[in-house]
């Protein structure tokens, strides 16, 4: 094959400056939203607060008129009226000063939010009929409370329409925590769906580095060939790159940071599957596994699981255990 010449070369490179480019800007567009979601909730917890405030200044000088009132031992019926028109008087001015503080403190809460912010809402009906997300469930690939100590439950603020589905609940420092009986099955779902591809038809990139250990014992086990750090755009694309190559399908764990393998996989129509968090959009993605996909432990666990099943129904030795995915494990604690 002819060397590159130059030209080539320097478009290549162009190329991967512009997109390291885009993906920073993307990154610091994705905290932005983040830390106004945080603010929001900061300027909720201030109205709480300025609402019960309000509420003890009216009881305060409601008990300091009624003092008054016996103190000066004024029993007549016409004096009487008059400290409860004071009284309701008082309380009309509080419940107007109340309400205009509130009103307040909701505009500066929409301007802090401007157009990204959107109210995340979960369905009360839907989140009664579900069980618990620590509840046992029955054939689980490892007990629940496995998956709490990894933290694949915990989510992020943010809940995309795509990932609503997956959520059970809010906790109150406004992280989104996953259904665990539904992660177990969607996880056992994935590993038998990947089991279906030979070693040689198949790769798994993972750009973030919390998945990198996890990633290549995955590899190291399966036989699965693995990209951690940078993806080669256009390896699957480009018949003229010297290290092209063609798969039947690609694993990736976020489907925002490891979007080049994303689009390469979409542009010659090729299955995606993706461990994707609360806050992802899954667009092209064929298989999605839900779960945190922004810690080492949770990261471990999954592929620790999909693994396994993948060598189970493949019949390929398996010897690891959960310590070859996760650094010390023994020592991590579930969540109270």
């Amino acid at each position: 094959m002819a060397k590159k010449s130059t030209l080539e070369k320097i478009e290549e490179k162009t190329k991967e400056i512009a997109e390291d480019v885009k993906e920073k800007a993307e990154e610091v567009a994705e905290k932005a939203e983040e830390k106004a979601e945080e603010l929001v909730s900061k300027i909720k917890k201030e109205a709480k607060k300025v609402e019960k405030e309000v509420a003890e200044e009216v009881k305060d000088i409601e008990k300091k008129i009624k003092e008054k009132i016996s103190d000066d031992k004024i029993f007549s019926k016409s004096k009487l009226v008059a400290s409860d028109n004071i009284s309701e008087k008082l309380d009309n001015h509080s419940a107007i000063d109340k309400k205009s503080k509130l009103e307040a403190l909701k505009e500066r809460a929409k301007e802090l939010a401007k157009e990204k912010i959107e109210e995340k809402e979960i369905d009360i009906k839907k989140k009664i009929k579900e069980k618990d997300e620590t509840t046992e469930k029955e054939n689980a690939l490892v007990p629940i409370e496995d998956y709490l100590k990894a933290s694949v439950h915990l989510g992020t603020r943010v809940i995309t329409p795509d990932m609503r589905k997956y959520v059970y609940r809010r906790r109150a420092d406004g992280l989104a925590v996953f259904n665990t009986a539904m992660l177990d099955d969607e996880i056992r779902k994935g590993g038998e769906y990947i089991s279906d591809f030979s070693p040689e038809k198949v790769i798994i990139i993972c750009k973030r580095e919390a998945g990198w250990k996890a990633v290549n014992e995955f590899s190291k086990l399966t036989g699965i060939r693995a990209f951690t750090k940078k993806y080669p755009a256009g390896v699957l694309t480009n018949s003229n790159l010297a290290d092209f190559f063609e798969v039947d399908m690609i694993l990736i764990c976020d489907p925002w940071v490891d979007k080049n393998a994303l689009n390469d996989a979409r542009r010659v129509r090729i299955p995606v599957m993706s461990i994707c968090d609360t806050n992802n959009y899954t667009q092209g993605v064929k298989v999605i596994v839900p779960a945190n996909n922004k810690s080492a432990k949770s990261l471990g666990m999954i592929l620790y699981l999909l693994s396994k099943i993948y060598c189970e129904k493949n019949k390929l030795p398996f010897k690891a255990t959960i310590k070859d995915f996760v650094d010390d494990w023994d020592n991590l604690l579930p969540p109270k």
